[in-house]
């Protein structure tokens, strides 16, 4: 008896190391699946970071054009073409998410303009028992939208010689906004009040 208790263990001992290796291939597995969810929903946070940097600094930008379009009843017309520029900024806001840009892409819409910004993470999954990982690097995109909120407005020519003195704008929520194009207000007050920066679904 206490010979066939010796067999039955050395038997049953690769079954346990067999087990045992299968179950430390999944742990490694679960680990590499789980790093790679990781990675990714850094990048895309860092995506979104950036996009909406690039959206801001072009709803910056808007200043000059905006206000030089008022006296010239050029308005329409520079919400209709008014350019988007603030790629720069999604650069920087990757890298300090460990991700860099791979394409910053603005498309004008006329008075909903949208920046897509790509993006790949600097980490590797690297898992050792997923094979072609070591250059696997997750990759995801945003789009922010730079969104014209004040499509009602009037202008008045208190002198009668052409020029218009004082615009009024109607944005959205019932929000007045007055801007005289002698003396405007700061532009980082107003650009908040005609522009709504914010994510939309790609």
């Amino acid at each position: 008896m206490r010979h066939r208790t010796r067999t039955d263990a050395g038997q049953a001992f690769p079954i346990y190391v067999v087990m045992v290796a299968g179950l430390l291939f999944l742990a490694f597995v679960f680990f590499a699946v789980g790093k790679a969810a990781a990675l990714r929903n850094g990048a895309q946070g860092a995506a979104d970071a950036a996009a909406l940097a690039a959206a801001q600094q072009t709803r910056e930008q808007f200043k000059g054009p905006f206000l030089a379009s008022l006296p010239g009843k050029m308005l329409d017309p520079f919400l209709q073409a008014h350019p988007v520029m603030g790629c720069p900024a999604a650069y920087g806001l990757a890298s300090a998410n460990r991700a860099r840009v791979t394409n910053c892409q603005p498309i004008p819409g006329g008075l909903r303009d949208r920046i897509r910004v790509e993006v790949k993470g600097r980490d590797a999954v690297d898992s050792p028992v997923v094979p072609n990982t070591k250059r696997t690097f997750a990759t995801t995109e945003a789009t922010a939208v730079i969104e014209f909120r004040c499509p009602d407005w009037e202008s008045a020519d208190f002198n009668d010689d052409g020029v218009q003195d004082m615009y009024f704008f109607t944005c959205r929520g019932g929000q007045m906004l007055q801007i005289a194009p002698g003396s405007p207000p700061p532009w980082s007050q107003v650009s908040k009040i005609l522009y709504d920066v914010h994510l939309v679904d790609n």
